[in-house]
């Protein structure tokens, strides 16, 4: 396989260099490599219908995160990615669509649950009813909101994630030299393709945070472990220059990375305005990768496209158009929405993105959306999915999830709700908890009668906007 392949070259070639740091340990290439060889034997038993088990891992950035990582992939079997967030409900519904054997987790669980790896629990699941079948060369799969209401499963070559880190650590000049902070979690695109493959291949050093990223917590890290590069989402960014202080802390760091939504003009202007540490701003989808990449531009541009990365703008409105894209690191499919991927895909291998924007002397510039995704923090909700287990609740008649702007102008979700008398927003919030991400349940609320709707019975949005202007719920 390609992957595992690529990992135990990195061991070879790197061997008593630092690797990798987390909350639980630190280890060098050879030894992360020896204890991906146990991983693999322990999960080499897993049992499946088929030739290649499928194993989720959900837990939370450290050492054994990345272990199991390996393991599964040198055990030949195919790691499904899951955010540590995820709720209960939701790992419920990924093993319906996906037909998961086993999960590796990091939380409590009551049942069947039995300790696997240091710090990680394993789970074996049922066999599902239905059990799509993978394509012969995937070898990882992600998920990403989408407008199913569900989350989407993307399946991935070895290939396609080879080529989006080495695409990556060439674009960005990244070496040994550095040391990678990362403050996002590595089942996120921008974690994965930034900051786990790419940095073996070079033999740089990853450390890795889990946890609140306060601008206090990373101001300590960042001291601790030298670090050249931070990659965050921009939420982590907006809150640093809202409270943060003093270029000694970032003395180390070349270069600030985000992604996951365009960071906001001000904030890029004032992170490096306190730190003196450039922003590096990084545009990429779940289903194409790391696609753009600058630090020197525009404080609207997201840079120039990465080796291996074709964009397209095409012209619509002046010189806006919905921004197209093709790359080297592609999804193959969506494995719960057969066909679904592929009708977003042109006959020149283009993706529809959902977003519209326009070329600017080469560099991308973004000014919109197309579609109702909502972007938390870097982290994208599906209005669809939220909306699914909101009206589940007993009590709730109606339900609108859109996305309004919280005290501090960012994105934010947001519910609009008709209740029976007895059920109020705090149980709706409650009741969902346990079947959502924490960042998809949505932080505004308001109860209303009745939803205003137009003649062919929409839900009026501006109407349903104007509740939320004069204050949280």
């Amino acid at each position: 396989m390609i992957l595992a392949a690529a990992f135990a070259r990195c061991a070879d070639q790197y061997a008593d260099s630092p690797a990798l740091c987390g909350p639980d340990s630190s280890v060098d290439h050879r030894a992360l490599h020896e204890r991906s060889l146990r991983a693999a034997e322990w999960l080499s038993g897993t049992r499946s219908v088929d030739d290649r088990p499928r194993i989720g891992l959900a837990a939370r950035n450290s050492t054994t995160w990345v272990t199991a990582y390996l393991g599964i992939l040198h055990a030949g079997a195919v790691p499904f990615l899951v955010d540590a967030s995820a709720g209960d409900g939701e790992l419920d519904r990924i093993h319906e669509d996906c037909s998961l054997d086993l999960l590796l987790h990091d939380r409590d669980t009551a049942g069947d649950a039995v300790p696997a790896l240091p710090g990680l629990t394993a789970t074996h699941r049922r066999i599902a009813e239905r059990r799509h079948q993978l394509h012969p060369d995937t070898e990882v799969c992600r998920f990403t909101s989408g407008t199913t209401g569900r989350p989407n499963c993307l399946e991935f070559t070895g290939r396609a994630v080879r080529s989006a880190a080495e695409n990556w650590a060439a674009g960005t000049a990244m070496s040994a030299d550095d040391r990678i902070l990362c403050c996002a979690g590595l089942s996120n695109g921008l974690a994965f393709n930034t900051s786990l493959l790419s940095s073996f291949l070079v033999g740089a050093q990853l450390h890795l945070s889990h946890g609140l990223p306060t601008s206090g917590r990373i101001r300590r890290l960042v001291a601790e472990t030298q670090a050249t590069r931070l990659v965050a989402f921009p939420a982590l960014y907006d809150s640093f220059v809202r409270t943060g202080t003093g270029r000694a802390d970032f003395a180390s760091v070349r270069v600030a990375i985000s992604s996951g939504a365009p960071l906001r003009a001000d904030t890029k202007k004032r992170f490096t305005e306190l730190t003196g540490v450039p922003m590096g701003n990084y545009y990429g989808v779940a289903e194409a990768g790391p696609l753009t990449y600058s630090t020197a531009t525009s404080a609207r541009s997201l840079g120039r496209p990465l080796p291996g990365v074709d964009i397209q703008a095409r012209e619509v409105v002046d010189r806006d158009g919905a921004v197209h894209v093709r790359s080297a690191s592609m999804a193959t499919r969506y494995l719960n929405a057969p066909g679904l991927l592929e009708s977003r895909i042109d006959d020149g291998g283009h993706y529809s993105t959902g977003d519209r924007g326009h070329l600017e002397d080469g560099e991308l510039v973004l000014t919109g959306r197309s579609n109702r995704m909502i972007n938390v923090g870097g982290r994208k909700v599906d209005p669809a999915e939220v909306g699914n287990a909101v009206s589940a609740v007993p009590g709730v008649e109606q339900a609108v999830i859109l996305e309004v702007p919280d005290r501090h102008g960012e994105p934010a979700v947001a519910a609009v709700l008709v209740l029976r008398e007895g059920l109020d927003a705090g149980e709706v919030r409650l009741r969902i908890r346990d079947n959502l991400a924490a960042h998809k349940v949505p932080t505004l609320i308001r109860v209303v009668d009745a939803i205003p709707t137009t003649v062919i019975g929409k839900p009026v949005l501006h109407e349903l906007r104007s509740l939320f202007d004069t204050g949280t719920s």
